[in-house]
């Protein structure tokens, strides 16, 4: 079973942990019994590109 990580960079109490294995599981530090949102491995890889990359948006100039 996988084990539950923080960041290194999170307040402990104010963030999110991942447990990476077969799938990515997600859930939030204040209510850890309130949920967990499963994504696969490849939609996590994809969530921290997106979030790691400079983002290039294509939006209409306003």
């Amino acid at each position: 079973m996988s084990e539950w990580r923080t960041s290194r960079y999170s307040e402990k109490i104010n963030c999110v942990e991942v447990a990476l294995g077969p799938a990515a599981k997600i859930r939030d530090t204040k209510d850890r019994s309130g949920g967990t949102l499963e994504i696969s491995t490849r939609s996590w890889d994809a969530l921290l590109s997106a979030l790691c990359s400079p983002a290039t948006l294509d939006l209409p100039e306003v």
